[in-house]
């Protein structure tokens, strides 16, 4: 008897069920990322979807990766060239 054809004396529901999900597995969050027009941020917040498909314990290196990504965004923007700075003030001190 082949084990993968069900018996035909069950109803079609049963030989139809899907097994049941597993309370432990992953499941993703479907929390929402909006895109925020600057490609390395939205990179980090993308790689969050990561720890949508990783048991709890894999969560961690993903969001020190998404950490890393963000740090050096905002670090980014520190190196940025700005306005020249206002020339020190000229003469004597009192």
């Amino acid at each position: 008897m082949d084990d993968a054809v069900p018996p035909r004396d069950l109803p079609a529901e049963a030989q139809q069920a899907e097994p049941e999900p597993d309370p432990a597995a992953p499941a993703p969050l479907n929390v929402p990322r909006t895109p925020t027009g600057d490609a390395g941020v939205d990179a980090a917040l993308t790689r969050l979807g990561d720890a949508d498909h990783l048991a709890t314990d894999g969560h961690i290196e993903v969001y020190e990766d998404v950490h890393r990504g963000l740090r050096d965004a905002l670090t980014a923007l520190d190196v940025r060239p700005g306005p020249p700075a206002p020339p020190p003030p000229s003469g004597p001190r009192s």
